[in-house]
């Protein structure tokens, strides 16, 4: 399997250098002037101090975006950990961002992406397509001297409109089907996706027919993406080849979105399976695999 053309990750990607000339020649606080909005989507699994951590210190004028609260519905047993949100509360949580029909968006936490992705995966889903990555992240942002501001940002209010649809899901059948007859990906580490760990789901192991690709391994030390011609010799060796069908599920959706982030940007579509492990493993009906 070939790398995509650079397009490809242009698409999905935006590096430091080229969002830090972007805000100075659009200027924070004039949105219609070109400047992109900025959301500082801090989570991490096990932690709820991601506003602490922007208060501290974020991308001059970015948004704080709450995960569980903006990018989530209710969990449940029966729809997971992180349901999708409905067009309705994803579309009033987005215009408090202060997004626009024609904004462009920047995602990025601390993380690697691993958790701004899925506010990358949801303006898509609901119809906005023009959304980024920051590569690197917050770390890049400092390691190239840029500056932090602490304190909270608010923006004036958006009036974008969330239209469902725009990316590729499964629901808990279709992920089954496709682990048989296509490419279902595993993002979680691995020592979960073999049942050797569980920290938060109710049974340890993996989708019967799913593939380990634990989504740190899409990013180098630095926690910058892999190079393109990586990524693809990667994907290829998981079994990922042209016409093939590929989805991708994590614990409850988030990190998921990042895989599906990585294979966008060597071309591939790839669908994401909302409910992932933390919607299976609570369905007595599915079998689990290990090892």
């Amino acid at each position: 399997m070939s790398a995509a053309p650079a397009s490809a990750r242009h698409e999905v990607l935006v590096d430091v250098a080229t969002l830090a000339a972007d805000l100075q020649l659009g200027g924070l606080e004039d949105p219609a002037g070109g400047a992109p909005v900025l959301l500082d989507v801090r989570w991490e699994l096990g932690r709820s101090d991601g506003r602490e951590q922007y208060e501290a210190g974020h991308l001059p004028g970015a948004v704080f975006v709450d995960l569980e609260a903006g990018l989530a519905a209710t969990p449940s047993a029966a729809e997971g950990r992180h349901p999708l949100p409905s067009a309705m509360a994803f579309q009033s949580a987005a215009r408090g961002w202060g997004i626009r029909t024609n904004s462009r968006v920047v995602v990025y936490d601390a993380v690697g992406g691993t958790s701004a992705a899925r506010a990358w995966w949801l303006l898509r889903w609901f119809g906005h397509p023009h959304v980024h990555i920051l590569d690197g992240g917050l770390a890049a942002w400092v390691r190239a001297g840029h500056p932090l501001e602490a304190g909270d940002v608010e923006q004036g209010r958006g009036d974008v409109v969330a239209h469902p649809g725009g990316m590729p899901v499964l629901d808990i059948d279709e992920a089954a089907d496709l682990a048989r007859h296509g490419v279902l990906l595993d993002a979680r580490a691995a020592e979960r996706y073999r049942g050797e760990v569980e920290p938060v789901d109710p049974q340890a192991g993996h989708v019967p027919g799913a593939v380990s690709a634990p989504t740190v391994d899409n990013l180098a030390d630095d926690g910058t993406f892999r190079p393109a011609d990586e990524l693809a010799e990667r994907f290829a060796g998981l079994g990922v080849t042209e016409g093939r069908p590929v989805g991708v599920y994590c614990g409850s959706g988030v990190t998921a979105a990042h895989e599906v982030a990585a294979l966008a940007s060597i071309g591939v579509t790839a669908a994401l399976y909302p409910g992932s492990w933390s919607q299976w493993s609570n369905d007595p009906g599915r079998p689990v695999a290990t090892a």
